[in-house]
């Protein structure tokens, strides 16, 4: 059984920082993608980011130059500059890959960001 944790999620002022991080919990024989998404109340979840396990990342343009994604194994971050109000929402990841038993494809619980003066 495969698990995904998100956390690192919080308030900052406009132009602040943040870190989230992401892990994949279980027996995991690889990962192919490891991915963030946001969501507000009453709106679609959004994709931000993507890495593959080959290092290709992938960044929605409302982000590209503020936010990078990293992998490192099984812990995916993405570090959030130049935040901005817009930026608020619940931060999901998403991880695909394999186990011994087949494929997986799995969401964390989410990680609230709020940016607010």
């Amino acid at each position: 059984q495969v698990q995904v944790e998100e956390s690192g999620g919080g308030l900052a002022q406009p132009g602040g920082s943040l870190r989230l991080r992401c892990l994949a919990l279980g027996t995991i024989f690889s990962i192919n993608r490891m991915s963030w998404y946001r969501q507000v109340p009453g709106n679609r979840r959004q994709f931000v980011a993507s890495i593959t396990r080959g290092g290709d990342t992938y960044y929605d343009e409302s982000i590209k130059g503020r936010f990078t994604i990293v992998m490192y194994d099984d812990t995916v971050y993405l570090q959030m500059n130049s935040l901005e109000p817009e930026d608020t929402a619940m931060y999901y990841c998403n991880v695909d890959g394999r186990t011994s038993g087949g494929a997986f494809d799995r969401w964390g619980q989410g990680t609230q960001v709020t940016v607010s003066p």
